[in-house]
């Protein structure tokens, strides 16, 4: 499931074929059981619509959802940029020897971060997660010994950025992971087939129906698809760029 959630066009070719089969199912149905009875049909009418606001409803806050964990990363990416650049600034509080061995593996940190954003191929997202691993437990080494041979507040001011530093990336990792739950998305395809078979049920004439039953589906697909597209952190085309610390990497590497 998520590896299908994970490729928007997937889910655009998929939510496509499943809508349009459902509704030439209930198209299917019409024409076994014939025309409803002019009692009936203002009611069923009636529970279409019903049916189709909801999936629009549906549609409209698991978009909604989307967008609050997109918006999330966004600050999550300036947030990380703001912590490494403050803690930059902090390390010549430092001992000049500590103060250049932090400066430089803070360098090579936000190499690794901005690869961790532009990066879609899993093995090497696992290598440059070991790599920020590892550079992480050497940055927090670094300003633990000037803090342990000379505990001052001043001191203090450069252990207590390069906390912001660590805690920042773990966030972005945590707003990353927070994605569109699969039990939503079953759900509002369940509704979505639902309410199409409806639909293909209404549709009387046999002449206009082929043309008809093309473009719920049609709107339908290309919802779920953006949905999807900006729901995946890596395999979507609306991706957030690392543009924060590109530009701090750019400020960084001419000191």
């Amino acid at each position: 499931m998520n590896y299908i959630l994970n490729i928007p066009l997937l889910v655009f070719a998929l939510t496509f074929v499943v809508i349009w089969l459902s509704e030439w199912i209930g198209a299917f149905l019409r024409d076994r059981r014939g025309s409803l009875e002019e009692d009936g049909r203002e009611d069923f009418n009636l529970i279409v619509a019903a049916t189709l606001t909801l999936l629009g409803l549906i549609i409209g806050f698991t978009f909604s959802m989307a967008i609050s964990r997109y918006d999330q990363r966004k600050t999550y990416e300036e947030a990380e940029a703001n912590a490494i650049g403050t803690e930059f600034v902090r390390a010549g509080l430092l001992p000049d020897t500590d103060a250049a061995r932090v400066r430089a593996l803070l360098r090579n940190y936000l190499d690794q971060r901005i690869l961790f954003y532009v990066t879609r191929d899993g093995g090497r997202l696992r290598q440059i997660d070991a790599a920020t691993a590892q550079l992480e437990t050497d940055l927090w080494l670094a300003v633990q010994a000037p803090a342990v041979a000379q505990p001052t507040p001043v001191v203090a001011l450069a252990v207590s950025g390069m906390n912001d530093v660590l805690n920042s990336e773990g966030y972005t990792q945590a707003a990353w992971w927070n994605r569109i739950p699969s039990s939503a998305w079953v759900l509002m395809a369940t509704i979505a087939i639902c309410s199409n078979m409806l639909v293909g049920y209404v549709v009387r004439r046999a002449k206009t129906r082929a043309t008809l039953l093309l473009v719920l589906p049609f709107v339908v697909s290309i919802s779920f698809f953006l949905i999807s597209d900006i729901d995946s952190p890596r395999g979507g085309i609306i991706r957030v760029r690392p543009q924060n610390l590109e530009r701090l990497s750019q400020s960084l590497h001419r000191h």
